[in-house]
């Protein structure tokens, strides 16, 4: 069976195992997240996103991430509170992942071949990279952290 974005074995914030079958014909933003980065305010504007796109078949994925500065060191139990309480996370969100090296998680193996980052590079640099995903399961791009979410609703919008 090819290896897509759809049939990658995930484990939800939960430990629950699932895949992204549920979101296939979705745009999805999937984003490396962390809960003490400089770029953490980040789910503010996601959350926004999401709850203004979520009906028109759009959706954020977050995976936590500790490889930089281990900005993510805590469980998933605790990540979730801290997402909910402080940010009122309402996207789904996974167990915690690496992006980068030996022990890169599948998913994100597959999003960086699909969309290298710049001069080619496909190591993830930073929390909050982000990755856009049109609705047949093609990266259409790689956003770094830097790159707020609120700048991409207008091509979210156009690839609704």
């Amino acid at each position: 069976m090819t290896m897509s974005l759809y049939n990658v074995p995930l484990c939800n914030i939960d430990g629950e195992s699932c895949t992204l079958e549920p979101y296939r014909g979705k745009v999805l933003l999937i984003v490396n997240v962390a809960s003490y980065c400089y770029f953490t305010s980040q789910y503010q504007a996601l959350e926004s996103l999401y709850r203004k796109y979520m009906g028109s078949d759009f959706s954020i994925l977050g995976f936590p991430c500790n490889q930089f500065g281990h900005q993510e060191p805590h469980t998933e139990a605790q990540i979730k509170q801290f997402c909910l309480s402080r940010y009122e996370v309402s996207f789904p969100m996974f167990s915690k992942i690496e992006v980068n090296g030996r022990s890169t998680h599948p998913l994100f193996r597959l999003l960086k071949s699909s969309a290298p980052g710049w001069l080619g590079n496909q190591r993830i640099l930073w929390n909050f990279t982000k990755f856009l995903v049109k609705r047949d399961g093609i990266v259409y791009k790689r956003y770094g952290p830097q790159t707020s979410p609120g700048k991409l609703e207008s091509i979210i919008r156009a690839l609704l």
